[in-house]
């Protein structure tokens, strides 16, 4: 009970501060930890109340508030899990006529963990996802899935293991009637299949399309109609093929949050793994990132290491020549510059060194554009 009642705690807070959008989506997602239907009846009601025409701020507050105390009671049960989903160990694959090879990929998923995965086209982004999700085979290592005490069905394995292609295949009819038929086929009827289904639709953000055929989508909303139709299946373990891909930023940004939050579900944790070339992005939500190069995966860590930690990596956009930065920069520790045509990247030999970089620019006075601190970033490792 304790970790949902600082979840409720915290979409308290959300409202109390202004902060409807995020308050409602934390809601919604307190809402279905219950699985109770007369609590998914109250949010969508709620939603449609709220859909139907401008509400004032202090109305929307105080409805969600109620909603919000009515969940404090709620009896629901917390699933504390501390055993990998998957656990992969020297996988690796060759084929092609390039005889790409993908190699000594190790890694553990568990519930609760968002995966960033990285890396160049070609490096074996896609391979890797598709052998995860037991589509393609592979030429050496070990892979096994955990998804349940016992033993599972080949069915109902690919039913809790989901993989998201980056590009799905199109649908015809509404969202709605599409949503409802794949809760039909996962053995949710009658009432419950009209609620779950709202639900889902709520929770990404749908409600106002639900109507909407696929050619009235754009793709950000394809790809939250995706992600609707697989949290359907309550799965255990998700793998998104650039699912950033096409997406303005704000859409960017909106799909990370929703999957992290996702992931810390208190009734139904899941693990997921996500690629994608917007690195700032995803390492934003993923509490752990790899990188492949060549096939292989290289770990920040490693890198680091290498350097003993003791480095800055900073990356900037300056209207500067370098004679100007060398001359802004003569008081730092020892450092290089290098410019790669868009970027200067400045590497120094200390760490925690951006703060003094920033009051060198200011002095300076130069034209800043962007200023970032890579040292913790896999941006590091494309450099």
């Amino acid at each position: 009970m304790q970790a949902f009642q600082l979840k409720l705690d915290s979409v308290r807070q959300h409202y109390l501060n202004g902060d409807i959008s995020i308050g409602f989506r934390q809601l919604t997602d307190c809402v279905l930890d219950t699985r109770d239907l007369q609590f998914y009846k109250q949010l969508i009601a709620y939603t449609e109340w709220f859909e139907s025409e401008e509400q004032s701020t202090f109305d929307v507050v105080s409805k969600a508030i109620h909603l919000i105390d009515l969940l404090v009671n709620f009896p629901i049960e917390e699933k504390v899990v501390d055993a990998p989903l998957l656990v992969a160990e020297s996988l690796g694959k060759t084929y092609g006529r390039r005889k790409f090879q993908l190699k000594n990929v190790s890694l553990n998923i568990y519930p609760g963990d968002v995966w960033g995965l990285v890396g160049e086209n070609g490096n074996g982004k896609t391979t890797l996802l598709r052998i995860l999700a037991n589509e393609l085979s592979f030429d050496t290592g070990s892979l096994s899935v955990h998804l349940s005490d016992s033993s599972i069905s080949d069915y109902e394995m690919r039913t809790r293991l989901v993989y998201i292609p980056q590009r799905t295949p199109k649908w015809y009819g509404s969202l709605k009637s599409n949503l409802k038929f794949t809760a039909t086929h996962y053995g949710i009827t009658g009432e419950e299949n009209e609620l779950i289904v709202l639900m889902m639709i709520i929770r990404f953000g749908l409600w106002n399309y639900r109507n909407h055929q696929w050619n009235e989508l754009s793709s950000g909303y394809k790809m939250r109609f995706e992600l609707a139709r697989t949290f359907l299946r309550a799965p255990k373990i998700l793998l998104l093929d650039e699912p950033l891909a096409n997406l303005d930023v704000l859409a960017q940004q909106l799909i990370l949050e929703d999957l992290k939050s996702l992931s810390q579900s208190i009734s139904n944790p899941i693990g997921i793994i996500l690629s994608s070339q917007q690195l700032f992005e995803v390492e934003k939500v993923s509490n752990k990132v790899l990188f492949l190069r060549n096939g292989e995966p290289t770990h920040l860590a490693d890198a680091n290491e290498q350097s003993n930690n003791e480095t800055t990596v900073i990356e900037c956009d300056v209207k500067a020549t370098k004679e100007q930065l060398l001359e802004a920069f003569n008081q730092l520790p020892a450092f290089e510059i290098s410019y790669n045509g868009g970027m200067y990247m400045l590497s120094i030999s200390a760490p925690n060194q951006m703060s003094t970089v920033l009051r060198a620019l200011a002095t300076s006075q130069l034209e800043v554009t962007y200023v970032r601190d890579i040292s913790q970033s896999t941006r590091r490792l494309f450099i």
